[in-house]
């Protein structure tokens, strides 16, 4: 008899009818939160995304210049302003201050290191940002940024990557790797894409054998991105996730925008902080 991890069972055999049998595991409680009715503060969440913009092109900036002029090399492209990491702090800070507006300073929150928490297919992911309370894993995030010139082969990369990290983690949860009682962690994508005419352009689709879905003929790299980060969260890999689109014209100003309105920074921000005060009610 064949058992699978989903079944969680172990086989036995009977010492007198020498049959093999099956005994299934009892199952675990877990507490499922609910907090949709929870009133959320959401101060000012506008100008606050713009600030987070603006670091975000700011430090691409800083850090293109000074790996250049160590380098010595000012023909790669982009490549040194998007290796050198921390463009992203802006929105961790943005996150970490929803938490603080509503009196949520409990948890322990890991931005910098101690980033690796257990996978199923893998033996560790390693995620930008990591909530804890009393040792209970309440919330893991990812922020991405993505700017040109490079869409397509970029794109394919971070649909393949957010598919196999959320049900890494996913399955992780289902086989205890967080504890024997935790809840379901929340989980969260962020995406910041250059608004430029690569990403933005309509691109073809090669249909060799079969026909793509019909929504992704003639779409712009943005719009993939939406219909990726949309059927992340309709397929429950994601409780939440959000797109935003920033010109680098508009670097100093941090003006951004917001193609779809269930993609929202308010909406991602508003069940982020909710699920965590859920929790720690609970």
């Amino acid at each position: 008899m064949f058992t699978g991890a989903n079944d969680r069972l172990k086989a036995t055999r009977n010492p007198k009818k020498g049959a093999t049998c099956s005994r299934r595991k009892p199952p675990r409680v877990r507490a499922e939160i609910h907090y949709s009715d929870m009133p959320i503060i959401l101060k000012n969440i506008e100008p606050r995304v713009r600030l987070a913009v603006k670091h975000y092109w700011g430090t691409l900036s800083s850090q293109a210049q000074k790996q250049g002029a160590i380098t010595g090399r000012t023909d790669t492209g982009n490549r040194n302003a998007v290796t050198g990491g921390k463009q992203m702090d802006g929105f961790c800070d943005l996150l970490m201050g929803v938490l603080a507006d509503n009196g949520i300073t409990k948890p322990v929150i890991h931005r910098h290191s101690r980033l690796e928490i257990p996978g199923y297919f893998r033996p560790t992911k390693k995620w930008d940002m990591l909530i804890f309370h009393d040792d209970v894993l309440l919330a893991v995030i990812e922020f991405k940024s993505q700017r040109g010139p490079s869409f397509g082969n970029n794109l394919n990369n971070r649909a393949e990557e957010a598919v196999g990290t959320a049900n890494d983690a996913l399955v992780a949860y289902r086989e205890r790797a967080f504890g024997d009682q935790a809840p379901k962690p929340w989980l969260g994508w962020l995406m910041l894409l250059e608004d430029c005419e690569g990403s933005q352009h309509p691109v073809g689709v090669a249909e060799p054998h079969f026909p793509v879905f019909a929504e992704f003929k003639d779409s712009s790299y943005a719009k993939r991105y939406e219909i990726l980060l949309r059927k992340l969260r309709l397929e429950n890999l994601f409780n939440e996730t959000a797109l935003i689109l920033t010109k680098e014209s508009e670097a100093k100003t941090g003006k951004y925008s917001e193609p779809a309105a269930d993609l929202s920074m308010q909406r991602f921000l508003a069940s982020f902080a909710g699920h965590i005060a859920g929790i720690i009610a609970s």
